[in-house]
């Protein structure tokens, strides 16, 4: 098949492509390379899935070294995967693009995360999360694309009764990140409604792994405590979260391809949430060093606690994760201990 992958060079975007890839798709991958977080990892990513063995990391951590490069091409055995520096804010390019490829699939992966900096610049998460969704079904729409694949996210569920469940009222998002994608999960419901779209919406639970975003807990606790340097914990750790690993929120993406109409499915471990202090403890042993935390007030956008009910998963779509936390959290301390030395330059 022939396959759009948005947000090609983020960090569960990029996984997604890897697999589909691996399964003998044509991928072709888009990403608007932004600064939202040092680009060098977005570079990373993106140079494996294009078969740059020799990549070196650049030194501007503000300008991804394939900014500009225009097309960029990887031939693979039975597949092929194509990169557009390309933003779905931009009605005009997406359009061209299909034009140009006649898709089978959308998965719509792009996105601007985070509670924290939603708070500080809502706009820009509204014109990529709600705006950018918006573009795509529209060009679907034209093109008689059917599928769409939305990365939704588990900070709708804030103030619900636990464990998590789709079916529940997340009508009171905290942040402006979750505001705009629970408007972009009902911009995608009005499509399917008007015109048939086929739409499956994936609430992503605490996404972790190798490569992961340097904004999010894992890699800054890998970092902060390899260096000696003042580990930041907002509240007193005892908050937990459903770790649920890279490589297994990919397979269930693409799982999602299947036919449903309209649904909306948690994807996360399912398991009892882990807290931060045991994450922190377990970071300590694997690296044989002690953390030096540094203890802030408790953000009020964030979520207590989060724990996915996948249940609905294991129904539809035939998925359930398969590395446990403790074994995802041994692969993001190996990748970065592999990588420490381009790393130590990454900005957090």
């Amino acid at each position: 098949m022939t396959i759009l992958v948005t947000g090609a060079a983020g960090f569960i975007g990029s996984k997604v492509c890897e697999l589909l890839l691996a399964e003998g798709h044509i991928v072709v991958g888009i990403d608007n390379l932004n600064d939202f977080y040092d680009t060098r990892l977005k570079d990373y990513r993106l140079s494996r899935l294009l078969g740059h063995t020799n990549w070196t990391s650049g030194a501007d951590s503000t300008t991804s070294i394939y900014a500009g490069q225009g097309r960029l091409m990887a031939r693979k055995p039975l597949a092929s995967f194509i990169f557009n520096q390309v933003d779905i804010e931009d009605i005009t390019a997406l359009q061209r693009l299909f034009e140009e490829f006649s898709f089978d699939i959308v998965y719509n992966i792009a996105g601007r995360a985070g509670v924290r900096y939603s708070m500080e610049n809502p706009h820009i998460y509204l014109t990529t999360n709600t705006h950018g969704t918006l573009n795509l079904l529209e060009c679907q729409r034209q093109r008689g694309v059917q599928k769409h694949i939305l990365a939704s996210t588990s900070s709708l569920y804030a103030g619900c009764k636990m464990p998590w469940t789709e079916e529940m009222p997340v009508n009171a998002p905290l942040s402006p990140y979750a505001a705009s994608k629970k408007a972009a999960e009902l911009m995608a419901h009005s499509y399917h409604k008007l015109y048939g779209l086929d739409i499956t919406v994936l609430r992503y639970f605490t996404v972790f792994g190798p490569a992961g975003r340097p904004d999010m807990s894992i890699f800054r606790f890998i970092k902060w405590i390899d260096e000696g340097r003042p580990l930041e914990l907002f509240g007193d750790g005892s908050q937990s979260r459903d770790f649920t690993y890279v490589d297994d929120i990919a397979r269930g993406t693409i799982l999602a391809a299947k036919p449903l109409g309209y649904e909306i499915i948690n994807l996360g471990g399912g398991r009892n949430p882990i807290s931060l202090r045991e994450v922190i403890a377990f970071i300590e042993a694997a690296l044989g060093k002690k953390a030096n935390v540094l203890q802030q007030e408790f953000h009020v956008a964030d979520s207590r606690d989060s724990w996915a009910d996948i249940s609905k998963a294991d129904r539809l779509l035939g998925w359930k994760p398969c590395i446990t936390p403790q074994e995802g959290f041994r692969h993001a301390v190996d990748w970065y201990m592999t990588n420490r030395s381009w790393l130590a330059e990454v900005k957090l």
